[in-house]
């Protein structure tokens, strides 16, 4: 059943974004528009996670192993998006919770793979539930067509970004990773604070 929408029962937050979309900047960029939609879900989710003491971070991790059990770290940072070394980190903090344990296979001692324990895959029934009513809720009183809809823009959208990465013949134009963006930060500071 749909729940009523009330702005009063909204959190703070997300009652001052709202306003902002509605009267602020109602034709504002679309980047903005999901990037906030996305901010909401998270924080929807993450509310749910922490009642079983999981973080959304891990929950990235563990919806992939759930899915394929014993990828490399590489393979794990590859599918989440995310660089090496956060990977590393979220696997270290998830195999000391008891989620994950690292192996290396006898025909291969240079990779280390990742597998689920037992109390991992269990959180499976509790943690994807949870999941399905965040994308419930957010979807409330729309068309099953306006849902369709939404999906064929997104996706259009992802597409036409991601072709437009491959396209890309500028060297300059990537993603650095978090170490060199730190460095490159770095170094505009110290040229602007030269240039005082």
């Amino acid at each position: 059943m749909p729940r009523k929408k009330s702005e009063s029962a909204a959190p703070r937050e997300t009652a001052e974004m709202l306003r902002h979309w509605h009267e602020s900047v109602p034709n504002d960029r679309l980047a903005h528009l999901v990037k906030d939609a996305t901010r909401s879900m998270v924080r929807a989710l993450q509310m749910r996670l922490t009642e079983h003491a999981v973080s959304f971070g891990h929950w990235t991790f563990l919806r992939i192993l759930w899915e394929r059990d014993g990828l490399t770290q590489r393979e794990l940072s590859d599918q989440a998006g995310v660089m090496a070394p956060t990977t590393f980190a979220a696997v270290t903090a998830m195999e000391k919770l008891g989620l994950v344990e690292r192996q290396q296979r006898p025909e291969n001692k240079k990779n280390t793979h990742v597998y689920l324990t037992p109390k991992g895959r269990a959180l499976k029934a509790k943690l994807v539930p949870l999941a399905e009513e965040v994308n419930d809720i957010s979807v409330a009183g729309l068309s099953e067509r306006d849902i369709k809809t939404a999906r064929k823009v997104l996706l259009a959208i992802i597409e036409n970004l991601a072709e437009d990465e491959a396209d890309s013949t500028n060297p300059g134009r990537r993603v650095p990773s978090t170490r060199e963006l730190g460095r490159i930060i770095a170094e505009r500071g110290e040229t602007l604070e030269e240039s005082e």
